[in-house]
């Protein structure tokens, strides 16, 4: 479903290379109708404008909900989709103005910019397409790198460091999950988390304590025995009480007790919960980040409540699980429960694969630009100039190539940068509650410095090795004019 949406604003950015083909004259000398160049424009403009209007409407750090913050972002996409279709005769018009404006370059390179200008209705449409693959590539890379800062700001531990995670399982199967666990790691303790079955009012109250996080994060607290509160602490000598509630912080605070407002019965009034205080201590946390409230399992079995078994954890302090284990692990669980191991935040690499795709299309265009842009004058006037050496007609082949690939790349540049810097607004806009700000982020120029002056120079490489370095008869003096 997602790849059919995104397949509509990727087809209106291909179509720049129809666009450039319709819109590109047969000779150097015609120019690009008036009409083609101003429908681009405003179509160009129209995109800016989308894009501009959803990047101010989600500058805000605030919450934007799932279908909202779905459908902005289509309408940024096919804003930047509708930038780049009407950048298609553009590319004719920059190829005509290179193609008049060569006069006073190195004969060679005169030469390649009259080839490119003069079958501008075959190099045109690869330029386009060079483009528009620069395009893509640089506005996957900013994006990329501002959406990899804001997830590493939000990203917030399940476990701690190294921890090894078993959850959604059901209660039925806790023991067949426990089971495989202590075969996979024969003698490691498992360290139990639960829950309570019945549904109904819970809240805690603690004493003299602001704990923000504390409803958000458990609501009511996290329950389990002694192993639990050493693995919350990750100090075995931490004092365990069976009837004293643990307040894990690593803030410098007090307190003596903690107040459970509860009740069963769904139907009844927040005036008539059932109240219980019971004595509390505050411990630090192995990690800074862990902040819970620990409730032994006791407290909340005298409470009524009955209990069952929702997460198992391997304490790192005890055994840290390698992922050859937790393979092993997996295929043994099965669909049964999942598996996870605190890394730390783990950036995505997956965009690479996309812009070294979008990098060998660019360069595959503007190759292509090259093979179809020759022109037997121009290889007679080299053969003339250099005998019959085949260095001139190599230099023909790499100037061709460079100069398309750096029309190619320096606009597909310009695009990208303004897709990228206007998209990372919408692409970064948070779904939570309690969103975020958005953190600064570097964008990454030296890489786009590097894909916008390194193309050229190794499509000209390429094409300068490539070319066949064919030879012919040396002409009379009369029959190699040089355009000018």
């Amino acid at each position: 479903m997602i790849e059919a949406i995104l397949s509509i604003p990727m087809a209106f950015a291909l179509g720049s290379i129809g666009f450039a083909a319709r819109s590109a004259p047969d000779g150097r000398h015609t120019r690009v109708q008036p009409l083609h160049l101003v429908c681009g424009s405003i179509l160009s403009m129209i995109g800016i404008m989308v894009m501009a209007l959803t990047a101010w409407s989600t500058h805000e750090d605030q919450h934007y909900d799932d279908f909202g913050s779905a459908l902005t972002t289509l309408a940024a996409l096919m804003g930047g989709a509708l930038f780049l279709f009407g950048l298609g005769p553009l590319t004719s018009w920059l190829l005509g103005i290179l193609g008049r404006r060569a006069v006073h370059l190195p004969l060679p390179m005169r030469l390649a910019a009259h080839d490119v200008a003069d079958n501008r209705s075959r190099t045109a449409p690869a330029v386009a397409a060079a483009m528009v693959a620069t395009a893509l590539a640089i506005a996957v890379m900013i994006i990329a790198v501002a959406t990899t800062a804001q997830n590493r700001a939000e990203y917030y531990p399940q476990v701690r460091s190294g921890a090894l995670l078993v959850q959604w399982f059901s209660a039925e199967e806790a023991a067949a999950v426990r089971a495989a666990i202590q075969q996979e790691l024969p003698g490691v303790p498992i360290t139990q988390v639960d829950r309570q079955r019945e549904n109904g009012h819970f809240g805690l109250d603690i004493e003299n304590v602001e704990f923000p996080d504390l409803e958000s994060v458990a609501p009511a607290g996290i329950i389990g025995d002694h192993a639990l509160l050493r693995y919350l602490t990750g100090d075995p000598s931490t004092p365990y009480d069976e009837n004293t509630a643990v307040v894990v912080t690593a803030d410098d605070v007090e307190v003596d007790k903690v107040t459970i407002h509860y009740d069963f019965d769904l139907a009844r009034n927040d005036e008539s919960l059932l109240t219980k205080s019971i004595p509390a201590i505050v411990v630090k946390p192995a990690d800074p980040h862990m902040e819970e409230l620990f409730l032994p399992a006791k407290i909340m079995r005298d409470l009524g409540y009955r209990l069952e078994p929702e997460k198992m954890i391997i304490d790192p302090s005890i055994h840290r699980t390698s992922m050859i284990e937790q393979e092993r692990l997996d295929r043994r669980l099965g669909d049964t429960a999942t598996t996870y191991i605190e890394r730390g935040f783990q950036a995505s690499t997956g965009w690479w694969v996309f812009v070294v795709a979008a990098v060998v299309v660019a360069l595959g265009s503007a190759l292509a630009a090259t093979g179809q842009g020759g022109d037997s004058r121009s290889r007679r006037v080299l053969l003339r100039v250099g005998g019959d050496s085949t260095t001139p007609l190599r230099s023909l082949a790499a100037c061709r190539a460079g100069l398309s690939a750096a029309c190619g790349t320096a606009m597909g540049a310009a695009a990208g940068c303004t897709i990228g810097l206007l998209l990372v607004w919408p692409m970064t806009a948070s779904v939570e509650w309690d969103p975020m700000p958005r953190v600064a982020f570097d964008t990454p120029w030296s890489l786009i410095t590097a894909l916008v002056v390194g193309l050229p120079v190794l499509a000209a490489v390429i094409a300068g090795l490539a070319s066949p370095g064919m030879t012919a008869r040396v002409v009379p003096a009369d029959e190699t004019r040089v355009s000018r």
